[in-house]
């Protein structure tokens, strides 16, 4: 399959990036145009689109690290709230889709909400990213002022705190200081792809349990 993307049809390959210069109404048409449909994520930024159709991989590791991080919070008693899909947006500067945002320290603040006001609202306090293509840029967050971004890429995390105006690489996560996040993920992917998504799920419960 090739790539097409046009006025009438967006088709890509499988694991495809395009890139294109574009305006924000040219991002609006793309994203009305895909409808209700997730699929492909668009983004835009600086007079740009870009493009990108996910790998199998992509969802599955995204679905993996979205259970790993709701239950670390469930095992810890704190309330949240989590989404996706969902479009962040600040119209003619940002557009961007992350895998899933986490609502922690400012759920209240959103709670019940059908519709959340990029430039009025709080952002999420957590930013989950997964990069199989090159197609993520923690940097997308900045317009935003997004607290934490991790970024899962080439089978590592990164997490990302924003510090002033840029985001700093920290070895530890703010809202979950005492684990190990990448042992706990890299062990969690183990078993995941050795068995399944519930094993690794079940064994991280298990463990958790047994430290409190």
């Amino acid at each position: 399959m090739f790539a097409l993307v046009s006025p009438e049809r967006i088709q890509l390959p499988v694991g495809a990036v395009v890139r294109l210069p574009a305006n924000w109404q040219d991002y609006q048409t793309l994203c009305q145009q895909r409808g209700d449909s997730s699929i492909p994520r668009i983004k835009y930024c600086s007079g740009e689109v870009l493009l990108m159709s996910p790998l199998p991989k992509h969802g599955r590791d995204a679905h993996l690290i979205a259970t790993v991080i709701t239950t670390l919070l469930d095992c810890s008693g704190r309330e949240y709230d989590a989404f996706t899909p969902v479009t962040m947006e600040l119209p003619e500067e940002s557009g961007i889709e992350p895998d899933y945002c986490f609502y922690i320290d400012n759920w209240q603040a959103v709670s019940g909400k059908e519709r959340i006001d990029w430039r009025n609202d709080p952002p999420p306090d957590l930013v989950l990213e997964i990069d199989v293509t090159s197609y993520s840029n923690v940097n997308d967050y900045l317009p935003y002022r997004v607290p934490e971004v991790w970024l899962f890429r080439k089978n590592q995390l990164v997490i990302y705190q924003l510090q002033g105006d840029e985001y700093i690489a920290q070895a530890q996560s703010r809202y979950f200081p005492e684990i190990s996040l990448q042992d706990v993920i890299a062990r969690c992917l183990q078993v995941a792809y050795d068995r399944n998504t519930s094993a690794a799920i079940r064994e991280l419960r298990q463990l958790l349990g047994e430290r409190q």
